[in-house]
């Protein structure tokens, strides 16, 4: 790269800032004359001892240099603890640009990258596709299609270096209807980072456990989780659940009266090399909490004990098996869920190009997946009249494909029957997320 295509950003991202204290600023290098268009960006940075030059007085903008030798001047830059907020926005814009090269002198730039920004934005646009088909009990079909555009913001904000403050809002529209619903907030927390150790606080996803994989709540809480461990983890988390939000309830419980409950849950994941492996319980308690009366053991009725265990082997880079088990000691019936599923490869949306495919058999019974991340079966937890509310079984297959850069498409067919009338059940899922 030449150093006056380097002077161009450079000015460009400082002349106006900084020209009315650059002009006061004296002229260091005798080859960078007044009337030079990047004079004011040069000096200034010079003034404030960013940018050093060569020991003859010279800037040598005129010539070419390496990467090499930018990375050094960028490496001593970064070496300066007293920048202003502009000459630091600078000099993460060009440790980001010469990163290999900083990597390869023995400067890291994580912390840098870290600290570029103190408020990251990231952001999803998701197209979902569904329809699923049904037989009722009386011997109809329901048929119900979903269309269904959703842009998702994650805001990402750094309060010091062991802290961050995350959140997500996000905003649907149901295309079918040209219906846009209000921009929610879906979750907001504290991420404390110590070591070993996280901490969270606020309103967040439920801990994922190698147990389960979101088998049994995918769903989000208000309270506080606690992990510690690197190979070993152990995870434990306490707050209160809205139960209303998450559709609980059509799968079998009932929000009486009032939505919340009070949970508690606690794990333990083990992951090395190709093995990962995981046990966890998880408790919700209400007094507005009913388990419908026939289902009921032990005369229990306002509670969902769910125990879990599971994990996933990779026999190579490309091919793995996982097993996965829930149940609900609270239950009597619909209280057991499993998945059996084989993956090959699968897709990367940094990878243009990459894809993966799945098999897998589920059974998700209504009291003890009770909010399951596999979005293909979500139907039979969001109509309450529906014959298939207490869960499904069936065969799944599915694969993933990145088209191109930061965009992945997923797709999948479910074919099953209902667990509360043994009448078929099918499903056809496609989502498409473009990342940034």
């Amino acid at each position: 790269m030449k150093k006056h295509m380097l002077s161009a950003l450079v000015g460009a991202a400082l002349i106006g800032a900084l020209s009315s204290s650059a002009a006061a600023a004296a002229n260091p290098f005798s080859d960078v004359p007044r009337d030079h268009w990047a004079y004011d960006a040069v000096t200034q940075l010079a003034a404030d001892g960013v940018v050093e030059g060569y020991g003859d007085g010279t800037y040598r903008g005129d010539r070419s240099i390496t990467r090499y030798e930018m990375a050094q001047m960028t490496a001593r830059a970064m070496a300066k603890g007293d920048l202003s907020a502009s000459d630091r926005a600078l000099v993460d814009r060009l440790a980001a640009e010469f990163a290999d090269e900083l990597n390869n002198l023995g400067v890291r730039v994580s912390n840098l990258e870290r600290n570029a920004d103190m408020v990251k934005w990231e952001g999803e646009l998701r197209y979902v596709y569904l329809s699923y088909r049904d037989e009722r009990r009386d011997g109809t079909t329901d048929k119900h299609n979903t269309n269904m555009l959703q842009v998702r913001l994650l805001p990402n904000a750094e309060i010091n270096k062991n802290w961050r403050v995350k959140a997500r809002l996000t905003g649907t529209t149901a295309l079918a209807k040209d219906q846009a619903g209000n921009v929610a907030l879906s979750y907001l927390y504290a991420d404390g980072n110590y070591g070993k150790l996280r901490l969270q606080f606020g309103k967040m996803s439920h801990f994922w456990s190698y147990s389960d994989d979101g088998l049994v709540a995918d769903s989000w809480f208000s309270g506080a989780i606690a992990t510690y461990g690197s190979k070993v983890k152990v995870m434990a988390e306490a707050g209160r659940w809205n139960m209303k939000s998450a559709h609980v309830g059509i799968s079998g419980y009932v929000p009486a009266g009032g939505d919340t409950s009070n949970h508690q849950g606690i794990g333990i994941d083990y992951a090395n090399g190709k093995l990962q492996a995981g046990v966890a319980y998880r408790r919700w308690e209400a007094d507005t909490f009913r388990l419908l009366p026939q289902y009921r053991r032990n005369g229990t009725s306002n509670r969902a004990s769910i125990w879990s265990v599971g994990g996933k082997y990779s026999f190579t880079k490309n091919v793995a098996l996982a097993a996965r088990f829930a149940e609900n000691t609270e239950a009597d019936n619909y209280n057991r869920s499993y998945n059996f599923q084989l993956n090959y490869k699968g897709s990367n949306t940094k990878d243009p190009g990459s894809w993966g495919a799945y098999v897998a058999y589920r059974r998700l019974g209504g009291y003890s997946t009770l909010m399951p991340t596999y979005e293909i079966h979500r139907q039979t937890y969001k109509t309450p009249v529906h014959d298939g509310e207490f869960g499904t079984k069936g065969w799944v297959v599915g694969g993933s494909f990145a088209p191109m850069m930061n965009t992945n498409i997923d797709v999948g067919y479910f074919h099953g029957k209902s667990l509360n009338t043994g009448k078929s059940a099918e499903t056809l899922y496609t989502r498409v997320q473009m990342f940034w």
